[in-house]
């Protein structure tokens, strides 16, 4: 009798591998099972069982010609894991099971073909410490091109796999990987790595589909079997939000808020899965010694190395009690001007045994027999001119060319008032009048004048600080204003301080109380002016580090990352195009965690807000982040240092011509948008294939309801519905993780390493504010003693120091702006041809820069003992040298 599913009737059978029916086989056959074609088949009963014959047709078509089979030899570039490991696969040379996917399907069944395989031997350890693994593929002839590799890793170590060459005989084709893969013992199911040639979701292969959609379901998390804290294997991309910066099970006095939800809105961060804090289950416990990122956000052997060794930062904790042993009298002021200056010029005394000279070799002194020496290399600033510091024209122009060029902005508003709840806070009108900016422009022109031709200029910290002051006040050695300062802008586009005010607001038990400082001609009012500058720029300082660098490059860069990484695929062009500035930003971000933002950490103990510095970032995060003004154009807009002009360069008119930040700022801005839109016009020839990318609008939805989710209802999110809407997105993501962080971090050491010019904290109110007779009389008697006792203590000072000298400098593996091409981008030629350009202009950049830093009208740039204005120059050498622009916010 005839089995059930063989009917009288013709029917078409899919034969795979894993049939074992039997055949009615001609001699010309060679092994039809591994054909996967359809075939006509009769039924034929044997012994009760169904099996199946060829048609003459397809018995003609299956023949030995037609299953010619070629050798392709596959070398795959690798670097071991730093654990050791002795197996048997070491022994045998095998440690990696590789399978080439081919992207065609068979025309006969519309099926994925079957993948060919082999079994990866080392054959070649070079000096560098990498190594070759070859195989041998048996690929049948009409395997068409290959679409994937899968991997597995049969070691008992993770291996580093950096790239695949295959020789095929139409030329050789590279893989790039440039990823970590698990020991099987780990992670038993296989890698997988997609060609260089980028695809839409709608444009995908068939036979890569499905691969691509289990590459991101394992990315989301998906296919996670165990709960807990995920392992740096799992390659896990989630949210988590900000409770992991406090230690409330240590002591409730290191407890932190939670930052991220309607209290404190806040970017999302990665998700890690420790356990709770058992003291407030609301927080995440930080007793790991390294907190999870996917294994490739990891840096570099050599970026590690650079950075701490095997993590400088995260070892800097390690590093400051010895440091501060070595000082005399750590939480004392210096008592001279001299003394810091002896930090460059003598250094500090370490013992020996410190073993501080591997972790910061760059500041540390080795010597032979004697103890070594701590001492600081010379920053830029005070290699230019020791004083340049307490000078006004200084102190206006570091606001347009200095460590912070993003906080100036035009006084549109007068008279200037607060817009805080007076009942709680005190009057809110200032003290700044017309009257005295009249007079301090000494008549150049009328207060109304200045202020209709787009003169005034300030520093607003008012509203911001405000709420703040009484409670960093209640601090151990700490003390805050609110503070503005206002600038007159000359018709040699240079600024000139006229006025600083601060503010305490009233209490319980105080009124208000204010003060308005002007430039001094007599000792006593040019010394109280240039404390309150000290005030005012320690304030300019510390919202430099916790929001121009922190919040608005670091922490809400993550978001587009971990979404990113859920939603596009690695093979999304998209995804290869913002992969490079994504590079290593979720580890400098864990290490920050660690060490700089936690309870106790850089931030804190040196800062002004101290233990309130994460919680001011969130309100100012709640207050001022917008996405649509994070692109340099409409941030310069939105601070009335331009106006849109179609007639001017950049389509833009600079409210102050010589704006150095902004004038190379813009023509790098110009450069990323072109070379963007280029590429993006390439994948996306029509607006509808924008709406139709699932995944584009997946990842897009996702950072906006998720990763920035507590600003989701801002009515200024862009919606991705055409190239020109994804062209503005994707250039401003570029810009902020390569030119604003460029700009806002590697000045760090050469403005801020000599401290004086950058104060990170105030410790003593003004001598003026309520002053016992004692202060007063101090102050009189040694003005320069007031000033030293406002500066950091020692310790702060050197901490500070040490931080900012390795902030600053790039590591030897530096990925600059240009100055490589990724793999996908050089596989397309038209794509390729874009970057090319790309790469011109920046090397164009470069030498406008440097004719304009000898431009001697440009005084904001140049001039007797300015420092040059060279952050945005795209390329540098390795270390502390104040130029270079990475692609992303890797330091």
């Amino acid at each position: 009798m005839f089995c059930k599913e063989a009917s009288s009737s013709l029917q078409t059978l899919n034969i795979a591998k894993s049939l074992s029916s039997e055949f009615t086989k001609p001699s010309a056959l060679v092994n039809p099972l591994s054909a996967g074609h359809r075939y006509k088949l009769f039924p034929r009963p044997i012994r009760g069982r169904c099996t199946v014959t060829a048609s003459k047709f397809d018995i003609d078509w299956i023949t030995k010609d037609n299953f010619k089979k070629i050798k392709v030899k596959g070398i795959i570039t690798a670097k071991q894991g730093l654990l050791p490991s002795v197996g048997v696969t070491d022994l045998l040379g095998v440690s990696l099971l590789v399978e080439l996917i081919s992207a065609e399907t068979d025309p006969r069944t519309l099926m994925e073909k079957d993948p060919v395989k082999d079994n990866a031997r080392r054959v070649l350890l070079d000096a560098h410490g990498e190594d070759q693994y070859e195989c041998v593929f048996d690929m049948p002839e009409d395997f068409g091109p290959v679409g994937a590799i899968r991997v597995l890793n049969q070691d008992l170590k993770e291996i580093f796999l950096k790239e695949m060459k295959l020789e095929l005989p139409d030329g050789s084709v590279t893989f790039t990987f440039n990823s970590w893969v698990a020991s099987k013992s780990d992670d038993p199911t296989k890698r997988t790595f997609f060609s260089n040639k980028s695809y839409l979701p709608l444009q995908t292969p068939e036979p890569l589909k499905q691969l691509r959609k289990q590459e991101l379901e394992t990315l989301q998390g998906k296919n996670r079997e165990r709960a807990g804290e995920i392992e740096k294997f799992e390659r896990v991309y989630d949210y988590d939000v900000y409770n992991d910066l406090g230690d409330p099970d240590k002591d409730p006095e290191l407890a932190r808020p939670i930052l991220g939800g309607l209290s404190h809105p806040y970017p999302r961060r990665c998700k890690t899965g420790r356990k709770p804090c058992d003291k407030d289950p609301s927080a995440e416990t930080r007793k790991a010694l390294e907190f999870y990122v996917p294994r490739d956000e990891e840096f570099t052997t050599v970026k590690g190395a650079q950075f701490t060794g095997t993590a400088v930062l995260s070892a800097l904790p390690a590093v400051f009690p010895q440091i501060e042993a070595a000082l005399v009298d750590p939480n004392m002021p210096f008592p001279h001007f001299k003394s810091i200056e002896d930090l460059f010029e003598e250094g500090i005394e370490l013992p020996k045994d410190a073993g501080l000279f591997p972790v910061i070799p760059r500041l540390v002194k080795a010597a032979a027999e004697a103890d070594d020496i701590l001492q600081f290399e010379s920053p830029s600033l005070l290699d230019k001119d020791r004083f340049s510091w307490i000078r006004d024209d200084e102190f206006a122009r570091q606001t347009l060319a200095g460590l912070n060029p993003y906080c100036i902005q035009l006084v549109q508003e007068w008279p200037l008032k607060s817009k805080l709840d007076p009942v709680v806070y005190g009057d809110p009108n200032s003290l700044i009048t017309s009257e005295i900016v009249e007079r301090e422009i000494k008549g150049v022109m009328s207060f109304d004048e200045a202020l209709e031709n787009k003169r005034l200029f300030m520093l607003d910290y008012h509203d911001l600080l405000l709420p703040y002051v009484n409670k960093v006040r209640e601090l151990d050695d700490s003390t805050l204003y609110a503070s503005r300062a206002l600038f007159f802008l000359s018709d040699d586009s240079t600024l000139r301080p006229v006025a600083i005010e601060l503010t305490r607001p009233q209490d319980v038990n105080r009124p208000q109380w204010r003060q308005v400082y002007t430039p001094g001609y007599d000792a006593t009012s040019c010394w109280l002016w240039s404390l309150a500058k000290t005030h005012a720029i320690s304030h300019d300082a510390g919202y430099h580090q916790l929001i121009s660098h922190w919040l608005r490059t670091h922490c809400c860069i993550e978001p587009y990352i971990i979404a990113a990484n859920r939603q596009l695929s690695a093979m999304h062009p998209i995804y290869r195009l913002l992969h490079p500035h994504f590079r290593y930003t979720m580890e400098i971000n864990a290490r920050a965690r660690q060490v700089l933002i936690n309870e106790g950490g850089i931030i804190e103990s040196c800062f002004w807000p101290g233990k309130y510095s994460l919680e001011l970032s969130s309100d100012v995060y709640d207050k001022l982040w917008r996405f649509d003004r994070e692109g340099l154009p409409a941030d310069l807009i939105s601070r009335g240092l331009a106006v849109e002009d179609e007639t001017a360069e950049h389509g833009l008119r600079l409210t102050i011509p010589d704006y150095p930040f902004a004038n190379d700022g813009l023509m790098l801005w110009d450069a990323l948008k072109e070379w963007v839109t280029d590429y993006v016009n390439h994948y996306y020839p029509d607006a509808e294939q924008v709406k139709l990318d699932e995944e584009l609008q997946g990842w897009w939805s996702e950072v906006r309801n998720i990763g920035h989710g507590d600003k989701k209802n801002e009515p200024w999110w862009p919606v991705l519905k055409t190239q020109d809407d994804l062209i503005e997105v994707v250039t401003t993501i570029a810009w902020v993780a390569s030119g604003h962080h460029a700009a806002v971090n590697f000045g760090q050491y050469g403005y801020g390493g000599y401290f004086p010019n950058r104060p990170t904290t105030s410790r003593i109110k003004m001598p003026v504010e309520e002053p016992t007779e004692e202060e007063l009389k101090e102050f009189y008697e040694d003005p320069e003693k007031t000033m030293l006792k406002t500066f950091p203590s020692k310790k702060q000072a050197t901490i500070v120091m040490v931080t900012l000298d390795l902030l600053s400098a790039h590591s030897p593996d530096e990925e600059y702006l240009g100055e490589n091409a990724e793999a996908s981008w050089a596989h397309e030629p038209v794509i390729y041809a874009a970057y090319e350009r790309f790469k011109g202009k920046l090397q164009y950049l470069e030498g406008v820069i440097d004719e304009r830093n000898v431009n001697v009208s440009l005084k904001n740039r140049t001039g007797a003992g300015v420092v040059k204005y060279e952050l945005l120059k795209p390329i540098s050498e390795p270390g502390v040298t104040g130029m270079g622009v990475p692609y992303s916010v890797s330091i």
